[in-house]
């Protein structure tokens, strides 16, 4: 199984990004698969998940970002909108093997996911 993420880049506050974070190997049909983000200096933070048909939002990004895949179940992305300063961080995509919903995803421990992604830089100027 590999994740491939992609989509980060620079952008002014306000602005939009869209990544996506492809899958081999495995669908997402019997799997909780999600977006994290780490900023310097700060702990890991699972941004928005999705899983069994259902999504979460963490509270900071609610109403500004859409995660979503594709129909094959195989791509998964996060539309990032209004973006702020304080959504710089490194992205991550992970995945589990797991019948539950998606805030547990988004709240797993970082060794309980058994599946990451490569990180991609997103970077919000002022």
């Amino acid at each position: 199984v590999q994740l491939q993420a992609s989509g980060g880049g620079l952008v002014q506050a306000g602005g939009s990004l869209r990544l996506s974070c492809a899958a081999s190997g495995l669908t997402f049909d019997d799997n909780g698969i999600g977006w994290f983000r780490q900023a310097p200096g700060k702990e890991r933070e699972g941004v928005s998940c999705i899983s069994n048909g259902n999504t979460y939002y963490a509270h900071s990004v609610k109403g500004r970002f859409t995660i979503s895949s594709d129909n094959a179940r195989t791509t998964i992305y996060l539309q990032m909108n209004n973006l702020k300063p304080e959504d710089t961080a490194v992205y991550y995509c992970a995945a589990v093997t797991a019948w539950t919903t998606a805030q547990v995803i988004c709240d797993m421990p970082s060794y309980e996911l058994e599946w990451w992604g490569q990180g991609t830089l997103v970077t919000v100027s002022s």
